[in-house]
């Protein structure tokens, strides 16, 4: 049976508002063109829709089952008009995010990759920015969203974590005072010239509150702004170089050699960062989707000086030290 849509959107005007009147009112036309549509779908199905008497309308049993299908009906092509809009929003966007620089220069570019595959008419904007510079930024809304570690205090921003990622120290073999071992100490670290990060405050909050538990004092030779120029100076052996896990590269120079730092445990947790309430795009939240899928795929990382894939993956250890330091004061 073929029902015309324009009688089924009379029918739910007049019973939703119980009235053939302001069902007219309503719909810009006369009382009488509403009348003759209600009749004609009832002429359609061969029941009547509504009891008509002098004060009111009510809707016949086969009115109100028709009033719950029609409500579904609609429903659902609602859905499938938005769901179109979004697609063709999605194949014509524009997507704007800032990021910190570790990120941008190690797994961003593959996921962009991914995604213009996808979606080949989406314009991409990233923006390279320190945590504080980001946070302004989102609060401007000058971005969709922003992707970086965890902000303690922050409270007027969302974060949505993505990966936990342990903090390395990258050691020049001339200075290596662990040997083969497989990690080390802030402790033994304290005892050689260090690089260090200055454009990430959350990583200096992170090395400030550690040093302090710990009751030591990193001997900081060097301040660089490049996690590319803290890795050169490493190999170079001016000193241990204090970085992120994920900004290691796959292939490391034999005169350095990357190991994490336990005693504390140190690790940063990567989120997407948008303004409280603040909802995404459809293009952000699709990039979002697949940025949750990829960015902590065991195959984007490899132990260091191997082609062995290992995860990025904190241990029960790691989320506990992160637990504490989040809870901590800045």
């Amino acid at each position: 049976m073929n029902v015309n849509l324009k009688l089924m959107h009379t029918f739910l005007l007049v019973a939703e508002h119980s009235s053939f009147c302001r069902a007219a009112e309503v719909s810009n036309r006369s009382q009488s063109a509403v009348s003759m549509q209600i009749r004609q779908l009832e002429l359609q199905l061969g029941v009547s829709l509504f009891h008509r008497t002098t004060r009111r309308v009510q809707l016949t049993r086969e009115g109100e089952l028709l009033l719950v299908c029609a409500r579904k009906a609609v429903a659902e092509l609602q859905t499938g008009l938005r769901q179109i809009k979004e697609s063709v929003d999605i194949q014509r966007g524009r997507l704007t995010l800032a990021c910190a620089p570790t990120l941008a220069a190690t797994r961003l570019p593959d996921i962009l990759a991914t995604f213009q595959k996808s979606y080949p008419g989406v314009t991409a904007h990233v923006r390279e920015l320190a945590s504080a510079e980001m946070l302004d930024c989102i609060r401007r809304r000058d971005v969709d969203f922003g992707i970086g570690p965890r902000c303690p205090n922050a409270t007027e921003f969302q974060f949505q974590p993505i990966l936990l990622d342990e903090i390395y120290a990258l050691i020049p073999t001339c200075l290596d005072v662990v040997g083969q071992r497989e990690n080390i100490s802030l402790l033994e670290l304290s005892h050689m010239p260090t690089l260090v990060l200055t454009g990430s405050s959350a990583m200096q909050s992170m090395l400030d509150k550690a040093q302090k538990a710990a009751g030591i004092a990193l001997n900081i030779q060097y301040e660089v702004q490049q996690v590319q120029t803290q890795i050169a100076m490493a190999t170079a052996g001016l000193g241990a170089a204090i970085l992120p896990r994920i900004a290691i590269p796959a292939k490391l120079d034999p005169r350095v050699r990357a190991v994490p730092i336990v005693d504390p445990p140190l690790v940063r947790e990567l989120c997407v960062v948008t303004f409280r309430g603040q909802s995404l795009s459809p293009v952000a939240a699709r990039f979002v989707e697949m940025l949750q899928r990829l960015i902590a795929r065991p195959e984007a990382a490899y132990d260091v000086g191997a082609e062995t894939p290992i995860p990025l993956r904190a241990t029960r250890t790691h989320r506990a030290h992160l637990a504490l330091a989040s809870s901590q004061p800045g």
